[in-house]
C-alpha cells in the first residue's frame, strides 16, 4: 500500500466512483487521495490549492465518495482499504476537514473490525454517513469480535501523533472486555 502508483494513467480511471469495481479497486483509489495528501499534487487536488502534508474537505470527500461507491457499497470495509486510511491519517500532518475525516476512519475501521468477526454490519452508506452515530451500529462488547483483528487496529494506532479519541475509545472498549486492564497500555500508547 505505501508505494506509489506505477502509471500515472491508472489513477484517473480509478478515481470515479462508477469505476470502482470492487473493494481493492477501491483501497487503490484511496492511495491515489493519500499521494495527494503527501504531494499536494494529482488528480486529486486539481484545480485547488492544495498543500503537501494537508488533509481538507475535499480530501476527507473523495474518500467518503471512494469508500461509498456502488459497487462495494454492501461489502464490508476490506483491510486494505482501512490501512490505505490509517496511511492517509498519518500522511496528513495538518487538518481543515472539520474533523470528517477523523469519523470517517473510526467508522471505517470498525466496519471492517466487525465484519472482520463475522457480526453484522449496515451497508456503507449508512455506516459511514456523517448523519449515522457510529454508536448506532458498531459493536460495544469484545462479544465475537475477533481477537487478532483488534490487534491489528491496536498496531495500526500504537505510536501515532495523532489520536482518533472516537476509535480509541470504541477499541478500548471493545479490547478492555477481553484484555485485563493492566494489558491497555500494552495494546495503545496511552498517556496516563
Amino acid at each position: 500500500m505505501s508505494a506509489p502508483l506505477a502509471s500515472t494513467a491508472e489513477p484517473n480511471a480509478v478515481l470515479e466512483p462508477t469505476d470502482i469495481s470492487c473493494r481493492d479497486t477501491a483501497a487503490l483509489a484511496l492511495t491515489v487521495v493519500r499521494d495527494g495528501v503527501i504531494t499536494g499534487e494529482g488528480p486529486t487536488t486539481r484545480g485547488r490549492v492544495h498543500f503537501s502534508r494537508a488533509l481538507d474537505a475535499d480530501d476527507a470527500a473523495w474518500c467518503a465518495r471512494i469508500l461509498t461507491a456502488t459497487a462495494v457499497e454492501h461489502q464490508p470495509v476490506s483491510r486494505a482499504e482501512a490501512e490505505a486510511l490509517f496511511e492517509i491519517d498519518a500522511a496528513a500532518a495538518e487538518r481543515s476537514d472539520n474533523g470528517r475525516f477523523d469519523d470517517l476512519l473510526a467508522k471505517a475501521v470498525v466496519h471492517h473490525a466487525a465484519s472482520a468477526s463475522g457480526l453484522p454490519v449496515p451497508p456503507r452508506t449508512v455506516a459511514l454517513s456523517p448523519e449515522t452515530s457510529i454508536e448506532s451500529w458498531a459493536p460495544t462488547r469484545a462479544v465475537n469480535v475477533d481477537r487478532e483483528v483488534l490487534e491489528w487496529i491496536a498496531s495500526q494506532m500504537r505510536g501515532k501523533r495523532r489520536s482518533n479519541r472516537t476509535l480509541m475509545t470504541l477499541v478500548a472498549t471493545i479490547v478492555g472486555a477481553t484484555l485485563p486492564f493492566t494489558q491497555l497500555p500494552n495494546v495503545f500508547d496511552i498517556g496516563m
